[in-house]
């Protein structure tokens, strides 16, 4: 399928801006066709269309992170705008103390105030300008921690903390067929739904394999404690006020016995609330800078919604598949 004539496709799908010696590059990696026909390219072990490849590329070559700067990192569909959402609010808590009604999360979609690195600063420009952000820099990535350290390695200052949510794969993938379904405003059959489950196990998708992400932050969350923290979305559901806590201790600006006891974690949270967040007016008819509508990133949020759509044969052939994969690293899903 020809990416440059599909309307509704988002930059990073496309393959206009990707430069001569890239494309050089691309017909040397191994190539595969998502369940939809576009193209996707192997590089160094993940999958990539050609814009986000040249955009990832240029991330490592160019982006330096200040110590002071936050990189989020999930895999689409993983739990990314909720985590944009509770870091926002977290590490800006004292700007809007003050005047709560005035807080940015309530007229900004959370992907709007905390960029995404491939898919929007390196893909509009190839050195963008980043000197006017304020400090702390919140960025997000889909990369892989393997991907994304050939950049943060680099820098001169000391590593910036990077924090990774992961979903099961059996609630990602239901999100993301859904989120493709309204990206591409379309109704895909039930052929396609099993294309794209065929392409998951897999390990065919945008950023995949699934499992080596996931275990790459894992790993790195082990190896570096300190600098890389590792959360799960659905412990996040169970327990919102401990992980937001957890959050806020590791990017160094814990919670106060003072806050707590006003109540300041549970006001986020209610501010992050996916109910109060896909209610404004903003998440309901806006568009976001990267150009997809922002009620695409709204829909349930929920665990388990995977038992309304994926047969019992496919649930227990994702779950040992992970299970494989992921075997002896520590790291389990329920």
């Amino acid at each position: 399928m020809d990416a440059s004539q599909e309307p509704h496709l988002p930059n990073y799908m496309k393959d206009d801006k990707v430069s001569q010696e890239t494309k050089k590059l691309i017909s040397s990696l191994p190539a595969a066709k998502d369940f939809m026909g576009y193209g996707l390219y192997n590089y160094k072990g993940c999958w990539y269309y050609p814009n986000t490849l040249q955009a990832v590329l240029d991330v490592q070559k160019h982006f330096r992170p200040r110590s002071t700067d936050i990189i989020l990192a999930s895999l689409p569909k993983g739990g990314t705008t909720w985590l944009k959402s509770l870091a926002f609010a977290v590490v800006n808590r004292e700007k809007y103390r003050e005047n709560p009604q005035l807080h940015p999360l309530l007229s900004q979609n959370p992907h709007d105030l905390v960029p995404f690195l491939e898919i929007e600063l390196y893909t509009k420009n190839q050195i963008p300008d980043l000197s006017n952000f304020p400090s702390p820099v919140i960025f997000s990535t889909h990369m892989h921690l393997n991907t994304l350290h050939e950049a943060t390695t680099k820098s001169s200052s000391s590593p910036c903390k990077i924090v990774y949510v992961c979903r099961g794969i059996k609630d990602t993938f239901v999100s993301g067929w859904h989120y493709r379904n309204m990206l591409h405003r379309t109704n895909m059959s039930q052929d396609a739904f099993e294309l794209m489950f065929d392409a998951y196990c897999k390990g065919i998708l945008l950023y995949g394999p699934y499992w080596e992400h996931v275990s790459s932050y894992w790993k790195g969350s082990l190896e570096d404690k300190e600098n890389v923290l590792f959360m799960k979305y659905e412990d996040i559901i169970m327990e919102p006020s401990v992980q937001v806590k957890r959050l806020a201790e590791f990017l160094n600006c814990s919670f106060t016995k003072e806050e707590e006891e006003s109540g300041s974690v549970e006001e986020i949270l209610k501010l992050c609330s996916l109910s109060n967040l896909s209610n404004l007016e903003v998440n309901k008819k806006g568009t976001t800078r990267i150009g997809i509508d922002s009620n695409v990133f709204f829909r349930k949020g929920e665990v388990g919604d995977w038992k309304n759509h994926l047969t019992p044969q496919m649930a227990k052939t994702f779950d040992e598949i992970v299970e494989y994969r992921l075997r002896g690293s520590g790291l389990i899903f329920q």
